[in-house]
C-alpha cells in the first residue's frame, strides 16, 4: 500500500498479551501501527530500550498475532491532499 511507511517488525507477543515491536524509526506513544495490507495491528502504549535500538509495546487491535510474528509493521503516511 502506497500510503504506508515501514517502522520496524514484530518480535513476539508478551505474556501480558502486548505485541513487542523492534523499531527502526522513531514512533510516538499513541500511534496506531498497521500490517502491509493496512489493517490495524495495535496501538503503541510504551516505547522502551536504548535510544539507538528502541522497542515498542503495542496494545493489540487484532486477534491474529501468532501469524504476524517477524512481519514488518507500518504507520500511515499523512495525506498530501490534506484529507
Amino acid at each position: 500500500m502506497a500510503n504506508l511507511r515501514s517502522v520496524g517488525y514484530i518480535v513476539r507477543q508478551a505474556k501480558s498479551g502486548r505485541i513487542i515491536v523492534k523499531l527502526q524509526v522513531e514512533v510516538k506513544e499513541g500511534t496506531t501501527l498497521y500490517d502491509r495490507g493496512g489493517r490495524k495491528i495495535g496501538l503503541v502504549r510504551e516505547v522502551f530500550g536504548p535510544v539507538s535500538a528502541p522497542y515498542a509495546s503495542l496494545e493489540p487491535r487484532t486477534d491474529r498475532v501468532g501469524g504476524i510474528i517477524d512481519n514488518p509493521i507500518y504507520i500511515k503516511k499523512p495525506s498530501k491532499r490534506g484529507d
